[in-house]
């Protein structure tokens, strides 16, 4: 082994001791070796500063998420705002358009009424002519309240043994609603004038006395009722109509 050798190999086993022990030798290794390494101050400098930077690096991260987390919530909100807009809109939509189709409905079938309404009246001029069987007439008055209503319209033909109607023993027709307890006495005519409203009234009468009931109600429907007729009517309390629609209630 070289001297050299030897030396290297005194230097290594007795330095870190003499380091430990000697201040002054300790002291001049770090001044020689100063500039192959940052001193401590340096390192810690360093290495704040690299803190610092990573620190600013996350804050401005942060701030950038941050802004564009109120941005897309902005956004969010503009489409909500923008689905809550259309949805109204659509509802609204929606329920005009339920509306004419329901007013539309309205109006088809109250033109499909007045329609029938005059053909009606057409038929009221043909069964006073001949050209049409009254009973034809009278049961077309009678379905249209036995449909709106769902009662029963029931033609009834009585005797008259005393002559209490015509002034002579007959028969005695008419038509009855029984409805909620009620007795309603109708006439469904072609047409009335004020010798039928007087007709009409007794025959009520004959069939209150003879079934012991008082009628709730005195109908007498016909598209053509004669004026004085009509007068006739209302003194008697005797409800007039010129159809079975204008009939609201029973």
């Amino acid at each position: 082994m070289t001297k050299e050798e030897e030396l290297k190999q005194a230097i290594l086993r007795d330095l870190p001791a003499l380091l430990r022990s000697d201040p002054e030798l300790r002291a001049w290794v770090l001044a020689v070796t100063n500039e192959a390494y940052a001193d401590r101050q340096r390192t810690e400098s360093r290495f704040d500063r690299l803190l610092d930077e990573l620190r600013r690096d996350r804050e401005e991260q942060s701030r950038k998420w941050e802004e564009q987390s109120r941005k897309w919530e902005e956004q969010n909100r503009k489409w909500e705002e923008q689905n809550r807009k259309w949805e109204t809109l659509r509802i609204e939509s929606d329920r005009r358009w339920e509306k004419a189709d329901q007013r539309f409905e309205q109006l088809h079938q109250e033109i499909m009424e007045q329609a029938k309404k005059h053909d009606r009246s057409i038929g009221a001029l043909g069964a006073r002519w001949g050209m049409q069987a009254e009973s034809t007439f009278r049961n077309a008055l009678a379905g249209i309240l036995e449909e709106n209503f769902g009662v029963n319209v029931r033609h009834v033909d009585e005797y008259d043994d005393e002559g209490e109607v015509f002034g002579r023993p007959d028969q005695v027709e008419l038509d009855i609603i029984i409805y909620d307890g009620q007795l309603l006495i109708c006439e469904l005519k072609s047409s009335i004038d004020k010798a039928g409203m007087y007709s009409f009234e007794r025959k009520a009468r004959f069939y209150e006395r003879k079934h012991g009931r008082k009628a709730t109600r005195l109908l007498v429907i016909s598209p053509m009722v004669d004026p004085r007729a009509q007068k006739v009517a209302e003194r008697l309390g005797i409800e007039t109509y010129s159809d079975s629609i204008d009939v609201k209630t029973l």
